[in-house]
């Protein structure tokens, strides 16, 4: 698509303004009707269809834990050198994922963490954040303005435009 410049309007009467809205309203009321009927066109190709698909997963399932215990089963001689076999409709093999920490059985994070700061000190990491909530819930007291403007702070507040036309029930 083409890149297009929106242009600014101005001299709007109201006359010509509730035109547009009206303009507006309408097309927004029929597109919406065309996505209900869409909707209600895919769902009903979706029914149409479910039984087979449920089918088609089973079977899917079925294959793939048959697939699996061949594999498990002779991982030792199929897969020492390669981590995939290929077969006649496809490849299996296994993945290894990615490294990831987890706490021995009878530890907890909390646990973890106390250990690690006796033991492996140069593993705890310390953030400094500023408190935005905070400076956000406390803006309106007094010399809070300046002190934010000292620290190169500023709340802003952003206005966007909008339209809402009214709904109104179809039949």
């Amino acid at each position: 698509m083409a890149r297009q410049k929106k242009t600014i309007i101005s001299g709007v009467s109201r006359e010509q303004a509730d035109a547009a809205f009206a303009q507006y309203a309408k097309a927004t009321a029929q597109s919406d009707k065309i996505t209900a009927e869409i909707e209600l066109q895919c769902a009903k190709i979706r029914e149409k269809y479910a039984a087979q698909m449920s089918q088609l997963d089973e079977e899917k399932t079925s294959s793939f834990d048959v697939l699996q215990s061949f594999a498990l089963e002779n991982q030792a001689e199929l897969f020492s050198k390669k981590k995939s076999l290929d077969m006649a409709h496809g490849t299996i093999g296994f993945r290894t994922g990615t490294p990831k920490l987890k706490t021995l059985k009878g530890f907890t994070w909390a646990s973890a963490l106390q250990l690690v700061k006796e033991f492996l000190p140069d593993f705890i990491r310390t953030t400094d954040e500023i408190a935005k909530d905070k400076l956000l819930a406390d803006r309106e007291e007094e010399g809070m303005s300046e002190k934010m403007s000292k620290c190169g702070i500023q709340v802003a507040q952003d206005e966007t435009f909008y339209v809402e036309p009214k709904k109104e029930e179809t039949t």
